[in-house]
């Protein structure tokens, strides 16, 4: 049997709009993947998808084990399927009966997404606790551990990408304008104007929550941002934040060597 700092993992994180891979040897990050997340996925296209993954990445070896984050259900199925066919154990996937070092203090546990419990899970290595988690993808989400360490729950709001997505769908003349931070908050144009908003307006919301967040618990708390556009939304904000773009990632990890290294 191959030693726990020899063991290698294949994490899959399956969000709504993207489906990101990390290759982990020994707890160490080698490599990351990503790919858009298609509307449906069968066994064989998550089998075919994770192969090439390994071959980028591990060099076509079959890693240890695997395990799987999805919040989109119908994915779930295929990719557990897939991943146990490509790994050489049993793929696990994060939920009620899987040991994850989180100690939970949120009204219902089993109904807060993998994603989460694994980002969860990587800040309170990175950072120990109380600590401050904010999450960009298709969703902006916040989470907060407490200073004993315990997850009390957080805040869940529409993404950035939504939020550009549902300003043009809504609005005849307004256009899907680019993720960028304008040179001013004051728009002189539909686009700077859009963006300002968008932007902004993530800024200052996220800047906002931390403060009720900090002031809720009684003291200033360490944050931590992913996912993505997170560089350009932490260069905007008041407060200083870690960027770690494969927080989820390294949580799952953590969550399969607690279990299965």
């Amino acid at each position: 049997m191959a030693k726990r700092s020899d063991k290698s993992v294949l994490a899959v994180n399956v969000g709504n709009g993207l489906t990101r891979f990390g290759a982990f040897v020994g707890g160490e990050l080698v490599g990351t993947w990503e790919a858009s997340t298609p509307e449906h996925v069968t066994v064989d296209e998550a089998r075919s998808q994770a192969r090439a993954v390994l071959v980028d990445l591990l060099d076509g070896a079959t890693p240890d084990g695997a395990i799987l984050s999805c919040v989109v259900p119908s994915h779930t199925d295929a990719w557990f399927n897939a991943l146990s066919a490509v790994a050489a154990t049993r793929a696990l996937v994060v939920g009620p009966g899987l040991k994850t070092g989180v100690r939970m203090r949120q009204d219902d546990p089993s109904g807060v997404g993998s994603d989460r419990v694994a980002n969860v899970a990587a800040a309170q290595t990175l950072v120990g606790a109380p600590a401050i988690v904010v999450s960009l993808g298709t969703t902006t989400n916040i989470e907060v551990i407490d200073p004993s360490g315990a997850y009390l729950g957080g805040t869940i709001a529409p993404g950035l990408m939504l939020g550009v997505r549902a300003l043009s769908g809504a609005a005849a003349r307004l256009p899907l304008v680019e993720l960028r931070a304008p040179s001013s908050v004051i728009g002189r144009n539909t686009r700077e104007a859009m963006q300002s908003g968008v932007v902004l307006g993530e800024v200052a919301s996220i800047d906002g929550l931390i403060d009720a967040i900090s002031d809720e618990l009684g003291c200033e708390t360490p944050v931590v941002v992913c996912g993505h556009h997170a560089e350009i939304i932490v260069g905007l904000m008041r407060h200083e934040a870690m960027v770690e773009d494969a927080l989820t990632l390294r949580g799952l990890a953590q969550i399969w060597y607690a279990n299965r290294g």
